[in-house]
C-alpha cells in the first residue's frame, strides 16, 4: 500500500513539475528607467579627478577621522537600518516559502459511543452496532499550491528588490551620517575660533576702556568716551555666552551622533582646534554617474523594480489556482494496531480554485499596483533630478564662498590696520573715541565673518561630498575588513 502511494506521489509531482516549468510569469517584466542626464554639471570650479571615496581623510584631520570611524560603528540610525536588512531578508523567506508544500502532522483521540436511534442502528434491527470503541489516529497532511502563472516568482522577485532596496536605504544612512558629523565638527571648529576671537577683541576692548578712563581721570578726555568704551566691552561681552551654549550644543550632537550621551565628548572636543580644511581637487565626474552613486537613486530604482513585480502578483489573481492535496495516515481501534498495514488510509488529488466572479476586485488592485508603480516611477525620476540640483547648488556655494573668503580675509587685514592707527592716533589725541570704537567694533564683525566664511567653505564641500554620495562603500569596506579579523 506505501509503496502504491509512493508511485503515485512520484507521478503526480512529475506532472506538476512539467506544469510549472512550462508556466508562465504575468504582469510586466521590469526595465531600468533611461533618463536623459546633462554631459557636464553646469558649475566647472574643479576638474574631474575619480572616484568620492573616503573624502573626510582629505581634511587632514585625525579628529575627524576618529569621529567618523566611532559614528560608523556605533550610530543608532545604522543599526536600524541594518535591522530593517534584515528584517526584508526574513520576509523573503516568508514568501519563498510559498513555493513548496505545506506538511501538517496530526493525531487525534476519541472515546465513542454509538447512538441506538441513529441512522447508523438501520432501524434498531437486529444487526445494527451498539457499542463503545476507542478511535485512534495519526498521519499526516500536505497542500501545494502550484506556480502556474508566476504569481509566487513575481512575489519573491518584489521581495529581492526590497532587500537591495532596504540595503540601498542602509548606504544612504551612511552618506547622511557622515555629513552630519563632518559637518557638525566644522562647526563645532568654527564656533570655537568665534568664541577665541569675541574674547581677543574683549581683551583689546577692555584695553581702550582703561586708557580712557586714564585720559579721563587725566583730563583729557569727557566722561562720555569713557561711556562708550564700556558700553563697547559690554556689548562684546554679552557675545561669549551664546557662543559657548553653540559649542556646548556641538559637541552634544557629535556625541549622540556617534550613540553615545550628548557630553560623552565634552572633555575630547572641549580644547579649541582649527577649522578643517579641505586639499586637493573634488572629484566631481559625470552626471551620469550619480545613478551609480548616490544610494537614495539606487533605492528608489529598486523600489520601482519591486513595485513593478508586485503589479504580476496582483495579475495572478486573474487565474485559477491548482493545488495538490494528499494524506497519508493510520487509523485503529486499538492503539497497538496504528502501525499495521491494515490501519494504513491515504489519498492524493489534484484540484484548483478559479475566482470568477469578485464584484471587480482583482481588477481594482491591479489598477491600484499600477498607480503605485507610477508613483515610485515618478519618485525615481524625482530622485535623479534632486541630486543633479543637490550637486549644482552645492559646487555653486562652495565656489562662491571660496571667493567671498578672500574679500573677507582683506577686510580683516585693513580693518586691523585701521585699529592701530585709531588707536595710535586716539593715544596722542589727534582723533576722537568714536573712531577707535568703530574700528574696533569693524574689526570684531570682520574677524567673526571671515570665520564664519571658513566654517562655511569647509561645511560647502561636505555638502558637494554629500551630494556626489560619497562615502558609504568606504566604510563598507572597512566594516568588512573589521568583520574578517573577528572571525
Amino acid at each position: 500500500m506505501t509503496s502504491l502511494f509512493c508511485r503515485h506521489l512520484r507521478l503526480t509531482v512529475l506532472a506538476i513539475c512539467a506544469i510549472v516549468i512550462s508556466g508562465c510569469s504575468v504582469g510586466p517584466d521590469y526595465k531600468q528607467p533611461e533618463m536623459k542626464l546633462p554631459d557636464h554639471y553646469g558649475a566647472s570650479t574643479t576638474r574631474p579627478v575619480g572616484e568620492a571615496v573616503r573624502w573626510w581623510s582629505t581634511f587632514k584631520d585625525p579628529t575627524l577621522d576618529s569621529l567618523v570611524n566611532r559614528a560608523a560603528d556605533n550610530n543608532l540610525d545604522i543599526r536600524l537600518a541594518t535591522a530593517r536588512i534584515r528584517e526584508a531578508r526574513a520576509q523573503r523567506g516568508v514568501v519563498a516559502a510559498d513555493w513548496w508544500p505545506t506538511v501538517d502532522a496530526l493525531g487525534s483521540y476519541n472515546h465513542q459511543r454509538t447512538s441506538n436511534s441513529s441512522a447508523n442502528n438501520f432501524g434498531g434491527g437486529t444487526f445494527a452496532p451498539k457499542r463503545e470503541f476507542d478511535a485512534w489516529e495519526v498521519g499526516f497532511d500536505s497542500t501545494w499550491e502550484i506556480d502556474v502563472f508566476g504569481g509566487v516568482r513575481r512575489s519573491v522577485e518584489a521581495a529581492n528588490a526590497d532587500i537591495q532596496a532596504s540595503v540601498e536605504d542602509r548606504r544612504d544612512v551612511i552618506v547622511t551620517l557622515l555629513g552630519d558629523v563632518a559637518r557638525n565638527y566644522i562647526e563645532l571648529r568654527g564656533r570655537q575660533r568665534q568664541l577665541a576671537i569675541t574674547r581677543a577683541n574683549l581683551v583689546s576692548q577692555q584695553e581702550t576702556l582703561d586708557l580712557t578712563r586714564a585720559r579721563f581721570n587725566a583730563g583729557l578726555v569727557g566722561e562720555l568716551d569713557v561711556a562708550r568704551a564700556q558700553a563697547l566691552v559690554a556689548t562684546t561681552s554679552s557675545q561669549v555666552p551664546a557662543l559657548e551654549a553653540l559649542v556646548r550644543q556641538s559637541i552634544h550632537r557629535l556625541g549622540v551622533l556617534l550613540g553615545s550621551e550628548p557630553s560623552a565628548l565634552a572633555s575630547e572636543l572641549g580644547p579649541e582646534g582649527p577649522i578643517p580644511i579641505g586639499v586637493g581637487a573634488i572629484p566631481v565626474g559625470l552626471p551620469s554617474e550619480l545613478l551609480r552613486r548616490r544610494a537614495d537613486i539606487r533605492r528608489a530604482e529598486r523600489q520601482l523594480a519591486a513595485q513593478t513585480a508586485r503589479i504580476g502578483v496582483a495579475t495572478a489573481d486573474l487565474f485559477p489556482r491548482f493545488t495538490l492535496t494528499g494524506s497519508l495516515g493510520w487509523q485503529s481501534e486499538r492503539f497497538k494496531d496504528l502501525g499495521s498495514d491494515n490501519s494504513l488510509f491515504w489519498n492524493i488529488g489534484p484540484g484548483f480554485r478559479w475566482n470568477i466572479f469578485d464584484a471587480g476586485k482583482i481588477r481594482s488592485n491591479i489598477r491600484v499596483q499600477d498607480a503605485r508603480q507610477e508613483q515610485a516611477l515618478v519618485q525615481y525620476q524625482q530622485a535623479v533630478l534632486t541630486s543633479l540640483e543637490d550637486v549644482e547648488n552645492a559646487l555653486v556655494n562652495y565656489d562662491r564662498e571660496q571667493s567671498r573668503r578672500v574679500a573677507l580675509a582683506a577686510a580683516v587685514d585693513s580693518n586691523r590696520r585701521a585699529v592701530e592707527l585709531a588707536n595710535q592716533l586716539y593715544s596722542r589725541g589727534l582723533v576722537d573715541f568714536l573712531n577707535v570704537q568703530e574700528s574696533q567694533r569693524s574689526l570684531l564683525a570682520a574677524e567673526d565673518q571671515l570665520a564664519q566664511s571658513d566654517t562655511a567653505v569647509s561645511s560647502n564641500l561636505v555638502a558637494v561630498y554629500k551630494a556626489l554620495g560619497g562615502g558609504w562603500d568606504a566604510i563598507e569596506a572597512d566594516q568588512a575588513q573589521k568583520d574578517q579579523q573577528r572571525q
